[in-house]
């Protein structure tokens, strides 16, 4: 009785698992800025509404924050808001990049996650050992989604 008990409780636990919604990103700007004015954003890595890990980021100069952000070619806006499929972290280059693509109409593309400062349109992890962190952070929990929140 004790082995059968112990069978389903283990069951039950990897079912649960299973179910357990996977690790995702989550941008979200800030009150605070850099020195230059430019907005702070904050990328977030969540699984199951934990935050487990944290990136400052920009997202655009202090001057694109108000344009439309879902016109293209490139007017260096923040990103649009909505989920976007991430990308395997790769090569870019001497720098990496980070595919996203939106899940949703936009007339905006090339989008993605990279090392650059200012950033006009993309995500920027302004310091590259914080790319590096984000990147196998990306890696470790298989994450694929990405959420800009406002």
């Amino acid at each position: 009785m004790k082995h059968l008990l112990l069978g389903t409780l283990l069951n039950l636990a990897w079912i649960s698992a299973s179910w357990a919604a996977p690790a995702s990103l989550e941008l979200k700007r800030t009150s605070a800025t850099y020195p230059n004015g430019d907005p702070i954003w904050q990328l977030q890595l969540k699984e199951s509404g934990r935050v487990l890990q944290s990136w400052q980021a920009v997202a655009s100069a202090k001057q694109h924050q108000q344009l439309d952000r879902r016109w293209s070619p490139g007017n260096g806006s923040p990103l649009p808001k909505g989920d976007y499929r991430l990308g395997a972290p790769e090569p870019w280059g001497q720098d990496l990049w980070m595919q996203l693509d939106p899940l949703f109409p936009t007339t905006r593309s090339a989008l993605g996650i990279h090392n650059c400062y200012p950033g006009v349109g993309c995500i920027c992890i302004p310091d590259r050992q914080k790319l590096n962190s984000l990147a196998d952070a990306v890696r470790r929990y298989n994450v694929s989604r990405l959420k800009v929140v406002n």
